[in-house]
Protein backbone atom coordinates (compact mmCIF):
# COMPACT_ATOMS: atom_id res chain seq x y z
CA UNK A 1 0.00 0.00 0.00
CA UNK A 2 2.53 2.46 0.64
CA UNK A 3 4.54 1.36 -2.83
CA UNK A 4 1.45 2.87 -4.39
CA UNK A 5 1.02 5.93 -2.56
CA UNK A 6 4.73 6.68 -2.67
CA UNK A 7 4.21 5.75 -6.68
CA UNK A 8 0.88 8.12 -6.83
CA UNK A 9 2.89 10.53 -5.45
CA UNK A 10 5.77 10.67 -7.83
CA UNK A 11 3.33 10.96 -10.52
CA UNK A 12 1.44 13.70 -9.35
CA UNK A 13 4.15 15.80 -8.33
CA UNK A 14 5.84 14.91 -12.12
CA UNK A 15 2.62 16.37 -13.49
CA UNK A 16 2.62 18.91 -11.92
CA UNK A 17 6.36 20.10 -12.70
CA UNK A 18 4.85 18.83 -16.16
CA UNK A 19 1.91 21.53 -16.07
CA UNK A 20 3.97 24.62 -14.90
CA UNK A 21 6.55 24.08 -17.78
CA UNK A 22 4.00 24.46 -19.87
CA UNK A 23 2.06 27.16 -18.43
CA UNK A 24 1.26 29.60 -20.78
CA UNK A 25 2.75 32.58 -18.63
CA UNK A 26 6.22 31.33 -19.17
CA UNK A 27 5.35 32.15 -22.72
CA UNK A 28 3.76 35.22 -22.27
CA UNK A 29 0.56 33.49 -23.06
CA UNK A 30 0.87 33.04 -26.68
CA UNK A 31 -0.91 30.17 -26.83
CA UNK A 32 -3.67 31.09 -24.64
CA UNK A 33 -7.44 30.32 -26.58
CA UNK A 34 -10.03 32.20 -26.37
CA UNK A 35 -12.18 30.29 -24.63
CA UNK A 36 -10.46 29.77 -21.17
CA UNK A 37 -13.16 27.10 -20.20
CA UNK A 38 -11.84 24.94 -22.99
CA UNK A 39 -8.02 25.39 -22.11
CA UNK A 40 -9.05 24.64 -18.29
CA UNK A 41 -10.77 21.61 -19.55
CA UNK A 42 -7.50 21.10 -21.76
CA UNK A 43 -5.09 21.03 -18.49
CA UNK A 44 -7.60 18.79 -16.33
CA UNK A 45 -7.85 15.95 -18.98
CA UNK A 46 -4.33 15.87 -19.70
CA UNK A 47 -3.55 16.55 -15.94
CA UNK A 48 -5.23 13.06 -15.11
CA UNK A 49 -4.24 12.00 -18.15
CA UNK A 50 -0.53 12.32 -17.43
CA UNK A 51 -0.74 11.32 -13.70
CA UNK A 52 -2.06 7.73 -14.80
CA UNK A 53 1.18 7.11 -17.71
CA UNK A 54 3.55 8.31 -15.02
CA UNK A 55 1.98 5.83 -12.83
CA UNK A 56 1.98 3.11 -15.10
CA UNK A 57 5.28 3.79 -16.12
CA UNK A 58 6.67 4.12 -12.76
CA UNK A 59 5.15 0.11 -12.09
CA UNK A 60 6.17 -1.22 -15.44
CA UNK A 61 10.06 0.10 -14.65
CA UNK A 62 9.66 -1.22 -10.79
CA UNK A 63 9.13 -4.64 -12.65
CA UNK A 64 11.49 -4.43 -15.32
CA UNK A 65 14.03 -4.35 -12.55
CA UNK A 66 12.65 -6.70 -10.88
CA UNK A 67 12.84 -9.17 -13.50
CA UNK A 68 16.67 -8.08 -13.94
CA UNK A 69 18.02 -8.91 -10.40
CA UNK A 70 16.18 -11.98 -10.57
CA UNK A 71 17.91 -13.05 -13.88
CA UNK A 72 20.85 -11.63 -12.52
CA UNK A 73 20.61 -13.95 -9.02
CA UNK A 74 19.83 -16.78 -11.75
CA UNK A 75 22.52 -16.71 -13.16
CA UNK A 76 25.29 -15.83 -10.02
CA UNK A 77 23.26 -19.25 -8.96
CA UNK A 78 23.99 -20.90 -11.89
CA UNK A 79 28.05 -19.45 -12.13
CA UNK A 80 28.54 -20.83 -8.50
CA UNK A 81 26.95 -24.94 -9.39
CA UNK A 82 28.99 -25.45 -12.70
Amino acid sequence: MTQRITDLTLSVLACVAATLLSWPFWRNFEYWPESHLAWWIYFITGFVLAVYVFYVFIGSLRILFLHDTQEQAATTVKDKLS
